[in-house]
Parts: C-alpha cells; structure tokens; sequence
C-alpha cells in the first residue's frame, strides 16, 4: 500500500503544484473551494489507483495535512499514542492529555469494515475522553454519533472541515491566531 499512497500523494501534489488557482485560493482562504476543486479535478483518477475506501482515505489525509499547514493550524499527525495511531490530533498530544475539551482527534477511515471502523473508535474514545472531540473523515457516511466528514463527489462535506476545525480551535482558545475569520 505504502507504493499507492505515494502514488496518491504524488498525482495530488502534482496537481497542486501546476494549479493557477489554488494559489489564489490559498491565499484568500477558501479552503472550501480549494477540496472541490480538488475533488471535481483529481478524485475520478485518484479512484483508479486502489481500493476506494484506502485512496479516498489517503486524498483525504494528504488534503488535510496541506490545508491544515496553509491555515496555520497547529497539528500532529500520524501519532503514535498508548498503542493507538492518531491520524491528526488539532492541536496537539500535551494538549490532550492536559485538556481534552480544546483537543480535536480527527480519524480518517481507511476502511470499509463496519468492525473495524467500530474497533478503532471505541479505542479513540479511551484516549479522547470528550466524544464529541472525535471526528470522522469517510469516503461515505457511516452511522456514528461523531460529527462525520464525507470526501466525494456526490456529498462532499469535507469541504467544510477546514472552517470547522478553525471554528473549533477559536472557540476552544487553542488557536492564537484566529486567522480565519468565521
């Protein structure tokens, strides 16, 4: 799989990189506009390269550290912490174990097993003790009480995450910038 997340990765940031607009957009900060470009733009070929539940998964997980990275929100990915691997953690592990409230844990499926999916939340909810802290990034909806973000063509409201995460981080008072203005 490593070989097809890099392949992932490339096309995206290959994309990225020859776009006029995105620059633009990055600096306007419509992070919103940005995924739907990348989603009518990209996802159609992205879906040739493997399972769908893993390359949406992997888009999703590229998209998001770049954004993330762009919207100068402080984040740690791919953490290992107590036995679990945390795809991103807003803002970060110290922040977690000191004030679950202001700590995000965004788990991006990978999978299409309802067990697994099952598996891995109850497992963030041992390390996230505010549920409502935990969210999910899918390829479909899956039923949760989380607050669920879908990556696709048909509804894509992960388009919206950006903001939300900042609307987060503003509220909670972890984000001392407050760059985005909500």
């Amino acid at each position: 799989m490593e070989e097809e997340s890099n392949q992932i990765k490339d096309y995206l940031f290959e994309y990225i990189e020859n776009s006029e607009t995105i620059p633009k957009l990055i600096a306007e900060k419509k992070f919103d506009q940005i995924i739907e470009d990348i989603v009518k733009n990209c996802y159609d070929s992205i879906l040739t390269m493997g399972r769908k539940d893993e390359v949406v998964g992997i888009l999703a997980t590229g998209l998001l550290h770049y954004l993330l990275t762009n919207a100068l929100i402080t984040s740690q990915r791919k953490i290992n912490y107590k036995g679990n691997e945390l795809d991103i953690v807003i803002p970060d592990i110290k922040t977690l174990e000191k004030d679950p409230k202001k700590t995000l844990v965004i788990y991006i499926v990978k999978s299409s097993d309802n067990n697994i999916i099952n598996e891995k939340i109850r497992a963030l909810e041992k390390i996230q003790p505010e549920k409502e802290n935990i969210w999910i990034v899918s390829h479909e909806s899956i039923i949760t009480d989380k607050k669920m973000f879908v990556l696709s063509k048909e509804s894509n409201s992960f388009s919206k995450i950006i903001f939300e995460i900042a609307h987060f981080s503003n509220v909670g008072g972890t984000n001392k910038f407050k760059i985005l203005r909500i």
